[in-house]
């Protein structure tokens, strides 16, 4: 049965009516909306116990210390955020009269839209929290990207997503997918993109971290998850900022496993010719949503858990993973530019170029501006392919781009790319690890 999806006033109203939530609201950016919400729903004296915005940086280092990385919007000061305000209410609300309380510190560190529109919006958003009374506290910590282009709507949007949460956390936190879901009701597509989830405490011991933010993609607010060695997610500007990276791209329920020595050679590849330093590198497995995806109906917890697992047997090899719904390079190469990264390479099968270049591949008479949206989108992204071979089963000849089969029309857009090295052959390979296609 569909679950059914309250009003942002009648949340806000609902948790200021149980007498047993009450907690402080900490927002720093875009006004203090989201306590705003639960003052205009009605009887918030039940709910509230404080709300505060720090809004100028002497103050909000006084409150709760300096930023190393001089970042206010970022995961670090909604921790100290959350930790200075939770530690106040366990100090301060004391006595019988708080004896039955569930406490909550909620915080929010938000970037919204400038007078002149030339930053990018974005926030932080948390809420530390007891689930029942007495207990040890939980945490559940979002990043959003802000998509309206009007800083009014900017700061709608996050007064909406904030009631979400603190009615998540009490409400929803049984079942976590519809925790997650419910972080977007009542706003409109488009609105905003859930990029990271994390949580912890005793209300999330059984949940997997890497399952959750794969349901992220899954339903449609975010495009992509990564995971360190440990299977942990990372927030994908702090990880990619202005860095080199290198990727494998892997499909769904792929039957082979990578080529690790063909990657391998490539990452050093990488690293030689543009003469990088280890340290500014990041290498990373990409595993494909998007043709699952692209079969909505047919999309199952079984899948989902699928690419958890893909996912966790990728992470055991030492490698970062990113899962992501990008059908072609160019997505994901638009979608890591706006990370600013100083290069970029993405190692893949010669044989998905000859799909490419290959006009049979296409609607008939959309082949050129298909081609061209390709090239332009991925190469002007500073982007370069490194290209392992692979060997035809039907001749039993290796092919590179030397002997790639490519359509006559496509010819001379891909001679430039490989002569002037934005495609490259993978160098000193071992013909042994060349795969059948």
């Amino acid at each position: 049965m569909a679950r059914e999806i309250y009003e942002t006033k009648r949340k806000a109203l609902q948790i200021n009516l149980n007498g047993e939530i009450y907690g402080t609201f900490a927002e720093i950016g875009a006004g203090q909306e989201v306590a705003r919400n639960f003052f205009n729903a009605g009887a918030a004296s039940g709910t509230i116990a404080k709300t505060m915005s720090a809004y100028d940086m002497a103050f909000s280092d006084a409150i709760y210390g300096a930023e190393d990385a001089g970042r206010y919007v970022s995961r670090s000061r909604l921790r100290k955020m959350l930790e200075h305000e939770y530690e106040l209410l366990t100090e301060r609300l004391t006595g019988e009269k708080y004896q039955n309380k569930r406490l909550f510190a909620f915080a929010n560190t938000v970037a919204a839209l400038n007078f002149n529109k030339t930053n990018e919006p974005h926030g932080w958003i948390g809420i530390r929290f007891q689930h029942e009374v007495g207990d040890a506290p939980n945490e559940i910590i979002i990043h959003v990207r802000l998509l309206d282009s009007d800083n009014l709507l900017q700061q709608k949007v996050l007064g909406v997503l904030g009631v979400n949460l603190v009615f998540a956390a009490y409400y929803y936190t049984h079942d976590v997918q519809t925790m997650i879901e419910s972080l977007a009701d009542n706003l409109s597509p488009g609105a905003v993109q859930i990029d990271l989830v994390k949580v912890n405490g005793p209300a999330f011991k059984d949940v997997n971290e890497r399952l959750i933010n794969l349901y992220l993609i899954a339903k449609g607010f975010s495009k992509a998850a990564i995971f360190n060695p440990q299977g942990l997610a990372y927030q994908s500007k702090d990880f990619l900022y202005k860095k080199d990276i290198m990727i494998l791209r892997t499909k769904y329920r792929q039957k082979s496993n990578p080529h690790f020595d063909l990657f391998n050679l490539a990452v050093e590849q990488f690293k030689r010719n543009l003469q990088l330093s280890d340290d500014n590198v990041v290498v990373m497995i990409e595993v494909l949503m998007s043709n699952v995806l692209d079969q909505t109906p047919q999309f199952t917890p079984d899948d989902l858990h699928y690419f958890a697992e893909r996912a966790e047997y990728l992470c055991s090899t030492g490698n970062h993973i990113l899962v992501s719904n990008f059908t072609r390079n160019h997505y994901l190469a638009e979608y890591l530019s706006q990370f600013k990264p100083r290069n970029m390479g993405i190692s893949t099968n010669i044989s998905n170029l000859r799909n490419i270049f290959n006009s049979k591949q296409y609607n008939k008479g959309n082949y050129t501006d298909e081609l061209l949206a390709y090239v332009s989108g991925l190469f002007s992204k500073n982007v370069k392919l490194y290209a392992y071979p692979y060997l035809n089963k039907e001749d039993n000849q290796i092919i590179t781009t030397a002997n790639m089969p490519v359509s006559e029309e496509a010819r001379p857009l891909f001679e430039f790319l490989v002569k002037n090295r934005y495609i490259i052959d993978i160098e000193g390979y071992d013909e042994r690890h060349v795969k059948t296609v």
